[in-house]
């Protein structure tokens, strides 16, 4: 049955797979004859053909003759077997000049181990979370954006997290999935050395996740040289990694970033982790001063 009587609508699903989104989406959609403002964001997984302009037009926006407002961030991953040809950000762009509601739309695409990873949204950005952005992605402020996961097959530069701090300025969760060594043989610089570049600043981070990254990315966020991180309390990581970026817990300067951490997070659990307090050192008591949980998951989920 239709539902004539809806005039606002917001719909949020961070994990919606590519058959749900066929069967159950779109025919909500159909029945919104008389709404006049949505709000959407979902994350599809597993698709196998892009949602440009072309689609929200003739699948959504057509059932909505009254809609005046339109804010939208559509995620999706495409395995590049899928694809005729790679489309570009202008190739997706242009897709959506002839929206009714005339809105500027942007959008990030990466390609990387043979799958596309698309997000298409209006501006200004309204949401809280975004994930799975990469090297590339649009010089414009996302003021809303508090949760924020970064990935790519290619390293991030010191650079790169200056852009992150710049665009995402509330950010408080940050996860950093990036398997590469950070630094090529020409930039590599020893930490020990006085810093040529500036220090990236996240004011308001208490959560920083760095399980799935190489062991370069611990140290490029804990060494006060070249990241400050004044209200991180949590703090996700390998154990291995957390010890040989600290040296075992005796580098002075990546001490003061761990200072404030109260939630420890080990992933994926080893024996020889410092659990309990019994196993700590007093050089790892003295990282983390105020400590209060230390745990190991079983996963990297």
């Amino acid at each position: 049955d239709d539902l004539p009587n809806l005039k606002c609508f917001s719909l949020t699903i961070y994990d919606c797979l590519t058959d749900a989104y066929d069967s159950q989406i779109l025919p909500l959609f159909r029945r919104l004859l008389n709404l006049e403002e949505l709000c959407l964001c979902i994350a599809i997984k597993n698709r196998t053909t892009l949602i440009d302009g072309n689609h929200v037009s003739d699948e959504i926006l057509i059932h909505m003759p009254r809609l005046r407002t339109f804010k939208f961030c559509i995620s999706m991953n495409i395995r590049m077997n899928n694809l005729v040809h790679y489309l570009s950000k202008n190739d997706i762009q242009r897709s959506f000049i002839n929206m009714k509601q005339h809105q500027q739309v942007d959008c990030i695409v990466n390609y990387r181990y043979g799958i596309g990873t698309y997000h298409v949204f209006s501006l200004p950005f309204m949401f809280d979370c975004l994930e799975y952005v990469g090297n590339k992605f649009p010089s414009i402020v996302f003021n809303h954006v508090i949760r924020l996961t970064v990935r790519d097959e290619v390293s991030f530069g010191h650079e790169f997290f200056h852009r992150i701090a710049w665009s995402f300025p509330f950010l408080k969760y940050l996860c950093v999935m990036n398997n590469k060594p950070q630094l090529s043989k020409l930039e590599k610089l020893n930490s020990n050395c006085k810093p040529s570049y500036s220090i990236v600043k996240y004011p308001y981070l208490i959560s920083l996740r760095l399980d799935t990254a190489y062991v370069h990315y611990i140290d490029q966020f804990l060494n006060q040289t070249k990241t400050h991180l004044p209200s991180l309390t949590i703090l996700r990581v390998r154990y291995e990694s957390l010890r040989i970026a600290t040296r075992n817990f005796r580098k002075s300067i990546t001490r003061l970033n761990c200072s404030k951490v109260k939630e420890l997070i080990f992933s994926p659990a080893i024996i020889d982790s410092p659990i309990t307090k019994t196993k700590r050192s007093k050089k790892f008591n003295i990282y983390f001063p105020l400590l209060e949980s230390c745990v190991c998951s079983l996963s990297y989920e």
